[in-house]
């Protein structure tokens, strides 16, 4: 399916992404630049204001930090581990925050690279000084099912929850992670706990999403009816998906539209409408769905956009640009193995 992934893997990304700018407090223009650019993906470019950031006498801390990042995005992981070391290295002796994102950037790229024992033995450090950081736990308790080791990882899940029982959020987390790796009844298992704790807090919101991912989709939907106008647009997300699981395509179709009849624009609704259509066969729609939610900024699902916009120009029978297209994600998104094959498949055509 179009915007698919292992999701832990994009748990670890969104982690790192969205601490690109945390913790600078450096006012060196070229440094804020780089950061700027890395976020626009633009990584090469970056690496060269990075150049300007030390010639300027920029933090070489944060120069260094910059640039891993930068390698990150252009799929070096070996250089930016490298880099993240090297910022490590040049620490005074104290432990500052900074240190820590270091390691969660270190850990990320051990991933990335396939390196899961050195990520874990990152997360372990990070744990060391600090064991209440819930997001190592959580990431580590990822890395740990890549090294086959689910007992651990259940560990570290269990860890998480009891520290903090009422983020359901991160709970459903856990939930696709394990089903990304094949533990879907394990995951259901810590679902269907929460459910029968009968927690107060628990709003229909909550409990549309869980059996949602119980797979009882006519409970989602009724629960998610009556919370979406209090849930926001993720609200509106499940309940639509809730009822694309059983088929109806139709009534998911009203539902986005709904959302976006009422609202201002939002990049998940477009893509998820885009998908929609794409299963209802209605290609033009789902394009102009995609590229509508690709205008917004701050959009958190621009790579998914962005590929689901070319897998409907395929439907649509226009190679050649979803080639192009294609061509210009491949620079952007790497390390995306999905697209490559597709890239493979498009130059036959």
């Amino acid at each position: 399916m179009p915007g698919t992934g292992k999701k832990w893997a994009c748990a670890a990304a969104v982690f790192v992404f969205a601490m690109t700018l945390a913790g600078c407090g450096e006012k060196n223009e070229a440094l804020q630049n780089a950061m700027g650019l890395v976020q626009s993906l633009e990584y090469e470019e970056a690496l060269a204001q990075l150049e300007e950031a030390e010639e300027s006498g920029a933090n070489g801390r944060l120069v260094n930090r910059g640039r891993g990042l930068a390698y990150m995005g252009l799929t070096d992981y070996d250089q930016a581990i490298a880099c993240f070391q090297q910022a490590l290295s040049s620490s005074n002796g104290l432990v500052e925050n900074v240190d820590f994102d270091l390691n969660y950037y270190m850990a990320a790229a051990y991933v990335k690279s396939g390196r899961y024992q050195e990520a874990e033995d990152t997360y372990n450090a990070i744990l060391d000084l600090r064991g209440d950081e819930k997001d190592a736990y959580f990431l580590r308790g990822n890395v740990r099912l890549s090294l086959a080791d689910f007992q651990g990882a259940m560990e570290d899940f269990d860890r998480v929850i009891a520290m903090e029982p009422q983020n359901y959020d991160r709970l459903i987390e856990i939930y696709e992670v394990l089903d990304s790796f094949g533990y879907r009844e394990a995951g259901q298992e810590y679902l269907q706990a929460a459910l029968d704790s009968n927690d107060k807090s628990m709003d229909t919101y909550i409990t549309g999403r869980i059996y949602y991912y119980l797979g009882e989709y006519q409970k989602a939907y009724l629960a998610l009816e009556e919370a979406k106008d209090k849930g926001g647009v993720d609200s509106y997300l499940y309940l639509g998906r809730a009822y694309e699981a059983t088929g109806d395509y139709n009534y998911a179709y009203n539902v986005y539209n709904s959302y976006l009849s009422k609202y201002d624009g939002d990049a998940e609704i477009y893509n998820q409408l885009g998908l929609c259509e794409l299963a209802r066969g209605e290609y033009q729609s789902a394009l102009d769905a995609f590229q509508a939610g690709m205008q917004l900024e701050n959009n958190p699902v621009k790579q998914s956009l962005a590929f689901n916009e070319i897998v409907a120009y395929e439907y649509l029978g226009e190679y050649e640009q979803a080639y192009a297209l294609l061509a210009d994600y491949m620079k952007n998104y790497p390390d995306d193995e999905q697209a490559g094959r597709e890239l493979d498949f498009l130059s036959t055509r």
